[in-house]
């Protein structure tokens, strides 16, 4: 079973791919985990790779493709695998679409955590975060007993610069921009299945596994 998880930034995607690896034996693969580990191994693709991460140039696609190849090739994921990170953009998943096609084999669900972005800013912007023992929390859904202290080891929380308001509404655009057209490209498939994210995590699951049977 070969899943793409789709959804905003902040939508759970990643949550929900983590679990649905644990319950299918399946590894969740992204890209984040896959540069660097190949960069930290240093293998011929992970020094390409680091070339352009070094410049703070975007990795080409059809790099990042051979490295995501390559480690879908390996053993643990002759099973399946859940894909979180990429595709982004309509050319990653046509570059991804070919690759995969032409080793014979093809994705079987694209799943997109569908979450409005007001809900999104909410969610996001109220993420607060312990820099000293990396603890999180939440103002609405999991806050500190003690306003703007961490429970764990008593130092200051903080909102993360990526979590701020204007952050997150410049990252949702570019979502919209680039990632939303792939809900086009995978419906044109007849693969892509849309669960509702705004509900309880353990529900969103439900639903995901109701889908995968």
């Amino acid at each position: 079973m070969k899943i793409i998880m789709l959804g905003a930034p902040g939508a759970g995607k990643g949550t929900q791919a983590q679990m649905i690896a644990d319950k299918y034996g399946i590894p969740h693969v992204s890209t984040g985990d896959i540069f660097r580990e190949n960069v930290k191994n240093g293998t011929e693709l992970g020094m390409e790779a680091k070339k352009y991460m070094d410049r703070g140039a975007l990795v080409p696609d059809e790099l990042t493709v051979k490295i995501l190849l390559d480690r879908v090739a390996q053993d643990d994921c002759k099973n399946g695998y859940v894909l979180d990170g990429f595709p982004r953009t309509i050319p990653q998943a046509e570059v991804l679409d070919k690759a995969i096609r032409e080793l014979g084999d093809q994705i079987d669900y694209a799943i997109n955590v569908d979450v409005p972005d007001e809900n999104i800013i909410r969610r996001m912007s109220g993420r607060r975060a312990c820099l000293a023992c990396g603890a999180t929390f939440h103002l609405e859904h999991v806050p500190p007993k003690k306003e703007g202290i961490c429970d764990r080891c008593g130092k200051e929380l903080v909102l993360r610069d990526d979590d701020k308001e204007e952050t997150v509404k410049n990252r949702l655009l570019v979502y919209h921009e680039q990632t939303q057209p792939l809900i086009d490209f995978y419906t044109a498939q007849n693969i892509l299945k849309t669960v509702d994210g705004t509900v309880d995590m353990k529900d969103v699951f439900t639903a995901i596994t109701n889908i995968l049977g």
